[in-house]
């Protein structure tokens, strides 16, 4: 795992908050100059820390107001086609995330559906009808809040791991 300080934790949860933010800006918000930022950014690429960055879209504007997270449950049996089942999942249309869970359920399921209706169908046909599904649970989801994107730029950072670093946290 590559070693990382407290300022390229703050470029990962500005980055995380506001992909697309300029990087003269992130550095202004970071206390770098740019250049050192533009460097770090690439070397946090280039390590694997920052994977990738993704657009955030409003799923109801594309005609998808529907939302739901639907848990599955595999059988004991089908334990061993976990993997293949979830990369069967991950390609269905309407499907957003798909979470690989320790616990009472297998996966967490998260799709955007034109209608109750298309849910009500997708969980239908395409989940509840694989012979190697036990039980599904659908939940309607009426809100989706993303952490970082309601933080306070410049908010006080504390780290997760008990340190004086890491994720930023509300003042």
């Amino acid at each position: 795992m590559p070693a990382i300080d407290e300022i390229d934790e703050r470029i990962v949860w500005e980055l995380c908050r506001e992909g697309r933010i300029p990087n003269k800006e992130l550095a202004e918000r970071v206390g770098i100059a740019p250049s050192t930022c533009l460097v770090r950014v690439r070397a946090l690429q280039q390590s694997g820390v920052l994977r990738s960055f993704h657009a955030q879209p409003d799923w109801a504007s594309l005609g998808l107001p529907i939302e739901a997270i639907v848990a599955v449950r595999l059988k004991a049996q089908a334990r061993a086609q976990i993997k293949t089942y979830a990369q069967r999942v991950i390609t269905l249309p309407n499907v957003l995330n798909v979470f690989f869970l320790g616990g009472a359920d297998d996966f967490l399921i998260h799709v955007a559906c034109s209608s109750t209706g298309q849910l009500r169908d997708f969980v239908a046909t395409e989940l509840s009808l694989d012979s190697s599904v036990a039980s599904t649970q659908t939940n309607i989801i009426f809100d989706h809040l993303i952490g970082v994107e309601h933080m306070a730029a410049g908010s006080v950072w504390a780290d997760v791991r008990g340190t004086s670093t890491g994720a930023p946290r509300s003042s």
